[in-house]
């Protein structure tokens, strides 16, 4: 028997839509059958557990007449997995169903936007017959687990990380047969077989971590309080912001390659709320160190503990994160210890953790080679010159090799044999594409942005279709400052909930009004440092004049090799602010042309007999009294 802590009187709304769905089924699978053009509220909450949104592109709101409503699908990828027929199957939806791109997410998986209600079940259907899935991409559960994008063959740690990001997911897939009832009539499509152990630890008891009466032994008919993200990596990469994570597993082997245990981390997470201090962005804290048999066991225990004893009344409080904030690491350890039935040692020593892209031409390690492609805000499109979707699906068609998304919303194409370099590079390089990360302008390859608007219902302001213009005025500046390559990790969210996780970048922005962002300053490029916020609302057309005297003050007082972010974090706002105060931008030279177009007047007070010799002076000359004031004013001014 499950030992869960005293009910409280009065739940959140959404847990009795959970609680009621009967297992996820409705009032989705009711609703799917009309021929309404959207859900309603309580089927879109059961809705997002089978991996999709449902939005309205406000873009095309018309005052008097319906939203304009559409489905977001997301893909279930573990560690950011796709094989070439899934790859595809997606590209071809997109363009029979959806909006004609598909957009990689910051959790390694796909998402297609614009789907309509009538062709969604066509749609998933599609996916899972093409070894895919959407089952627990979005909803309160463990959403898409992690790991590093780099196939490595000759590198035990990352063949151990990818294969237990399988595992963990498999282990946390809800059991509900609503996913294939609703949207495959009834057929399971198996696309792998679990692992044995896999399938022995959901079913072990484990001290009360799982319900031996219920159709989810795991989840319970409740499931999560909230979302909950997963991940799994080796020693010192942090390619998948492993602090962000409400669980994060360390692969440690031995000096011949072998798994010997896990060291853990826990309570990270991103979401909060503006104008709403008990909400707030968290780094995950460190847990310990596991041998590799109990690593299903620890795992169950960490989420019955979140299961039982995380917020069901107050959704805002909900996550992990707070549970661990609010209890401390040592009093989460012991309630864990009592579900583990284990105690938790000590964690392993670890090298510094490292932010890796993996872009550009690498070795596999067994004769093969992998490409990481950096794709601007995850999207793939084709678009005037730049044609990525169809260099994609030219390349995978063409050669039948499959794909890992990264975190950094970018894509690596693996198993690659060396006499099909040129011939991929050719075809990237024809549609546009960059092959070289070396030639990818610096606050491009390190940014990431959000969907944000017109789709996203959370969304504030812009995020995706602003953020490049932002870079080009960002690297403007810089360069006119003297620092054009200077290499800052820059995040944008249309709204406060992370879905970018701009609270670890250097420089952070937050919709937090219409044109208007929070900034976040004091995240490390490795994403080890936690950002905090500077400016509550900075309007956007003020870009240049909040950052100049940064940028300037960075630039005078920074140590040897610092970054942007650490200098802030080094400072101190109060220093950042009291520069900013004080700053007198350098003046700058004066043109000896006019500006062409619009002519812009100033009125300037003179006494009645100047006015009087410069009237005469204009006739001598026959020239305008503005222009002969304007000329002398310039060699005045030269001259001083």
């Amino acid at each position: 028997m499950v030992q869960t802590p005293t009910a409280p009187a009065k739940v959140s709304r959404l847990e009795g839509i959970k609680e009621r769905s009967n297992c996820l089924r409705e009032p989705l699978a009711t609703e799917l059958l009309n021929d309404s053009t959207h859900f309603s509220e309580d089927a879109i909450q059961i809705l997002k557990f089978h991996g999709s949104y449902q939005q309205d592109n406000r873009d095309n709101r018309v005052k008097g007449q319906e939203k304009d409503y559409q489905m977001m699908l997301r893909t279930r990828s573990p560690g950011g997995y796709i094989p070439p027929e899934l790859y595809l199957t997606l590209d071809r939806l997109a363009d029979e169903y959806g909006n004609h791109t598909l957009r990689i997410t910051t959790r390694q998986g796909f998402q297609v936007h614009g789907i309509l209600k009538k062709n969604l079940k066509a749609t998933i259907s599609a996916i899972v017959h093409n070894l895919g899935s959407t089952l627990g991409a979005c909803g309160d559960l463990n959403r898409n687990v992690m790991a590093p994008p780099a196939p490595y063959k000759n590198r035990p740690e990352y063949v151990l990380a990818q294969e237990y990001a399988n595992k963990i997911a498999d282990l946390l897939t809800p059991q509900t047969g609503a996913y294939y009832e609703i949207w495959l009539d009834g057929e399971k499509v198996i696309s792998g077989e679990e692992a044995p152990e896999v399938k022995a630890a959901r079913q072990r008891n484990g001290n009360g971590t799982i319900f031996h009466d219920k159709e989810e032994p795991i989840y319970g008919t409740q499931y999560m309080p909230r979302k909950f993200k997963c991940s799994v990596t080796v020693p010192g990469d942090n390619s998948i912001d492993l602090y962000t994570q409400d669980v994060s597993f360390v692969v440690m082997t031995d000096e011949r390659g072998e798994l010997q245990g896990f060291n853990v981390f826990a309570g990270g997470g991103m979401g909060r709320t503006h104008n709403k201090e008990e909400t707030f962005a968290r780094m995950a804290d460190e847990i310990g160190y596991i041998a590799k048999e109990d690593v299903y066991d620890l795992l169950k225990a960490i989420v019955a503990t979140q299961r039982d004893y995380g917020d069901r009344v107050q959704r805002r409080h909900a996550r992990m994160k707070y549970l661990l904030n609010d209890w401390g690491v040592d009093k989460f350890k012991a309630q864990v210890e009592k579900y583990f039935g284990k105690t938790i040692e000590p964690l392993k020593p670890l090298p510094a953790w490292k932010y890796e892209d993996f872009l550009g031409w690498h070795e596999q390690g067994d004769g093969k080679l992998f490409l990481g492609v950096s794709v601007e805000n995850g999207r793939v499109k084709d678009e005037g010159k730049f044609r990525l979707k169809a260099a994609l699906k030219e390349i995978v068609e063409t050669f039948n090799i499959p794909m890992l998304l990264t975190a950094n919303h970018n894509i690596t194409l693996y198993e690659i044999a060396p006499e099909a370099r040129e011939k991929i590079e050719s075809i990237l390089v024809q549609h546009g594409v960059i092959v070289d990360p070396g030639a990818i302008a610096p606050l491009v390859r390190y940014s990431m942005a959000c969907p944000a608007l017109p789709t996203c219902g959370l969304a504030i302001t812009e995020s995706e279709r602003v953020l490049p213009s932002i870079l080009d005025r960002i690297q403007a500046l810089l360069k006119k400052l003297g620092m054009g390559n200077e290499e800052i990790v820059i995040r944008m969210t249309g709204c406060p909930n992370g879905c970018a996780r701009p609270y670890m970048a250097e420089l952070g922005f937050v919709g937090s009004a219409p044109k208007a962002y929070q900034i976040w300053l004091g995240g490390s490029p490795n994403q080890t440092t936690l950002a905090r916020p500077f400016v509550q609302k900075m309007p956007i057309d003020d870009l240049e004049t909040f950052l100049e005297p940064l940028f300037v003050y960075f630039k005078t007082d920074r140590k040897p090799g610092e970054s942007f972010g650490i200098f802030c974090d080094r400072v101190g706002f109060e220093a950042l602010r009291e520069y900013g105060e004080n700053y007198q931008p350098a003046p700058q030279p004066i043109k000896s042309r006019r500006p062409q177009g619009r002519k812009i007047r100033y009125r300037v007070g003179i006494y009645d007999e100047i006015y009087d010799r410069i009237k005469v002076a204009a006739k001598e000359k026959n020239v305008s009294m503005t222009q002969l004031v304007g000329d002398a004013l310039e060699k005045y001014l030269a001259d001083l």
